[in-house]
């Protein structure tokens, strides 16, 4: 969400109420406020992360400060959270379970004033990630098993119609992508503000690979968009991998330059190396394989010339298959394929990659949420396996690296 936030004024107070909601991060250590309300003074209150990366709930009212003991930095999982006020004690959720917390238990009411997602009351400290199935409840507290279950793998999941009672305030909203229209029968819209909202095929029943930004050899790359946008920052060597590495499977995704002479690479690597402090080019290894702006397809260190040039806006497609006796790697430049390689077998798995060496190179990946940064894919390609949106066609028998696609 980043600079975009949603509103609405709350008509009544009330000293039992529940937010539930599930949320992806994209930027880490930092303070960010999911919601708020009240004035900014003695009657905010707010929940979100620290710095520190806790998820806690804030109030101005009764100097309450619940924090979690853990620390969430997860960027690349679905948190479900829920922070229940049951009369003025606060019990805070993490995908199901009650937390153990520091900082006291008090919870100030539901206040006459603006209900913020996004941001704090104020306007700062911005949410930085995706939001998904946002409930509040006004006039029950109510625990995150009325808003998630297990499944029968064991893995908590949303229930998408929960049965519970919304009240005066109470709203349900992003139950199918990007809709702020209440779905409670209750009435109350949200109004979106600072920019808009995007739909994403990421969701928390099937999360999409995104680039990592624990990554070790990336000191100076900034992300952004949902971490699928990256702008380096120095003219040192540096390397972006995505957050799911395969040994098996058939995969396909899609990167764009939005720069020009910056020769920016893409391909993939030894998912070992997200463990390396100090990482040279792409293609520079073994385990490596690049195909560079300019044309030239890297593998351990030697250099072949493709004839092919990618320009600015050009988009690069790679497709891995890592099922068949000869393991490949194939480019494509627009949807048609340019260049194959035989690649080994992975010894502890392929990320895909990207590799700049130029202050100011800007490149995005589409893993199939079905956009380049903010820019949705024009013409959405034939995808037969029906997971995951791409600007061309999925080769036949790829998907996108994805849960569902993992589990197909």
């Amino acid at each position: 969400m980043a600079s975009t936030y949603l509103t609405r004024s709350l008509s009544s107070t009330s000293t039992s109420w529940t937010i539930s909601l599930w949320v992806k991060r994209s930027l880490i250590s930092s303070n960010q406020y999911i919601i708020s309300w009240g004035s900014s003074g003695s009657t905010s209150n707010g929940i979100g992360f620290s710095g520190a990366d806790l998820f806690q709930y804030f109030s101005e009212a009764t100097s309450s400060n619940p924090a979690s003991s853990a620390v969430y930095r997860d960027t690349n999982g679905w948190y479900h959270l829920v922070v229940k006020n049951n009369a003025g004690t606060i019990t805070l959720y993490v995908n199901g379970e009650a937390i153990t917390t520091t900082g006291g238990t008090s919870g100030s009411a539901l206040s006459s004033s603006t209900f913020t997602i996004g941001r704090w009351t104020t306007g700062a400290y911005s949410f930085n990630g995706s939001m998904s199935h946002v409930h509040l409840t006004d006039g029950t507290a109510y625990d995150a098993t009325a808003f998630g279950q297990y499944d029968a793998n064991g893995v908590w999941t949303i229930k998408t119609s929960p049965s519970v009672t919304y009240g005066t305030n109470g709203f349900f909203i992003l139950k199918d992508g990007n809709s702020v229209t209440d779905q409670s029968g209750e009435g109350n819209n949200l109004t979106v503000g600072g920019g808009t909202l995007t739909n994403t095929e990421d969701s928390p029943s099937n999360v999409f690979a995104t680039m990592n930004p624990l990554f070790a050899g990336d000191a100076n790359i900034t992300y952004s968009n949902g971490n699928l946008k990256l702008t380096s920052t120095s003219e040192a060597q540096k390397n972006a991998v995505s957050t799911m590495a395969v040994s098996s499977g058939k995969w396909y995704c899609e990167m764009v330059s939005r720069t020009g002479t910056n020769y920016p690479g893409f391909g993939i690597m030894d998912s070992q190396s997200i463990l390396q402090t100090s990482v040279s080019y792409l293609g520079s290894s073994i385990d490596s394989y690049c195909m560079f702006q300019q044309g030239d397809y890297y593998n351990n260190g030697s250099a072949s010339s493709t004839g092919i040039t990618w320009g600015v806006g050009s988009i690069m497609g790679i497709a891995i298959d890592l099922d068949s006796a000869t393991k490949t790697i194939k480019f494509y430049k627009d949807g048609a394929e340019v260049h194959s390689a035989t690649i080994a077998t992975p010894a502890n798995g392929y990320v895909f990659a990207a590799s700049h060496n130029t202050n100011g190179t800007i490149s995005e990946i589409n893993f199939g949420n079905g956009y380049f940064g903010t820019t949705a894919v024009t013409d959405a390609g034939i995808n037969a396996s029906g997971i995951g949106i791409f600007e061309y066609d999925v080769p036949t028998g790829y998907t996108a690296l994805s849960t569902k696609g993992l589990n197909l």
